[in-house]
């Protein structure tokens, strides 16, 4: 069999696989992308190709105050879920890689959080948070740190931390599981050489564990960051991106562009941006992650 036919063969056996990519991810791209180059509002989804061509939406998007309001919302909400997330994570990761009774049990509880559906998990801390009758506003009162009672979700002061705490609790079990997984995969050698060579704790953390870990690391925030980008029953659950837009991410924008005033290409236009900027911020944490490696 001549190399060109064996060549043929093979893109044929592709070709259903290359289909069905282009039939799930590549036209849904380019219907986002011809949608945000539509300019105007149109309530019926049917008539959108009525509407002119042109770059409105993102020049209207690039210049919206609303816009740049939510884009600093989403990234004090990614920052402050992804950092103690990570953190409450690697220290989860670091213990459970050691042997104690009951390591299995905790394990398992660990990954609960990570299984409980955003909703659900939203019901749960309001009513944690419930001004009137939660739990929290009782045990501040109790130890003397809170003397009224504090609406967490509807001042604007707190709303947006209130948001977070329900979010970092959903997210630290991928972190755990993802980072004890790569702990596992560090030979045990290079800690007995470690030990050996007199190393305190802290520096086998920095020359050991963490070069082993680094690219788990990486990968782990990159997905875990672009979850909580896009993460809208949460905050969508909670507050409803209130009040005064205190919580309201680039997520609940889009909701809000496309289902409340029916500015579909605006909509668009936000979701192309948020992807640009996602895509730049995965290729930079992706580098930074490999560095090791080399």
């Amino acid at each position: 069999m001549g190399a060109r036919r064996q060549t043929y063969i093979a893109y044929g056996l592709l070709a259903p696989a290359f289909l069905l990519v282009a039939g799930l991810i590549v036209y849904p791209l380019y219907m986002v992308l011809e949608t945000s180059l539509r300019v105007g509002r149109a309530p019926n989804v049917a008539r959108l190709d009525r509407l002119p061509l042109g770059f409105g939406n993102y020049w209207r998007a690039l210049t919206d105050d609303v816009v740049w309001h939510s884009a600093g919302v989403t990234v004090v909400y990614a920052v402050g879920t992804i950092a103690p997330a990570f953190l409450i994570g690697l220290l989860l990761a670091l213990l459970l890689n050691r042997d104690f009774p009951g390591r299995r049990w905790i394990r398992s509880m660990m990954l609960l959080p990570w299984a409980v559906p955003g909703v659900v998990a939203a019901i749960a801390f309001l009513w944690m948070f419930d001004s009137s009758y939660g739990v929290v506003n009782a045990q501040l009162r109790k130890i003397g740190l809170a003397t009224t009672d504090i609406a967490w979700f509807v001042h604007g002061d707190t709303a947006l931390f209130a948001v977070i705490l329900p979010t970092i609790w959903k997210c630290f079990p991928f972190f755990a599981l993802t980072l004890l997984a790569a702990l596992q995969s560090v030979p045990q050698t290079l800690y007995e050489a470690a030990r050996v060579d007199g190393a305190s704790p802290f520096q086998i953390f920095r020359n050991v564990t963490w070069p082993g870990i680094r690219g788990a690391a990486a990968l782990a925030l990159v997905l875990q960051g672009l979850w909580v980008v896009k993460d809208f029953d949460l905050v969508f659950a909670t507050t409803g991106g209130g009040p005064s837009r205190a919580t309201q991410t680039l997520s609940l924008l889009v909701y809000e562009e496309a289902f409340q005033f029916f500015r579909m290409g605006q909509a668009s236009a936000i979701g192309v941006l948020m992807l640009i900027l996602c895509a730049c911020l995965a290729y930079l944490a992706m580098r930074w992650g490999r560095k090791d490696f080399h």
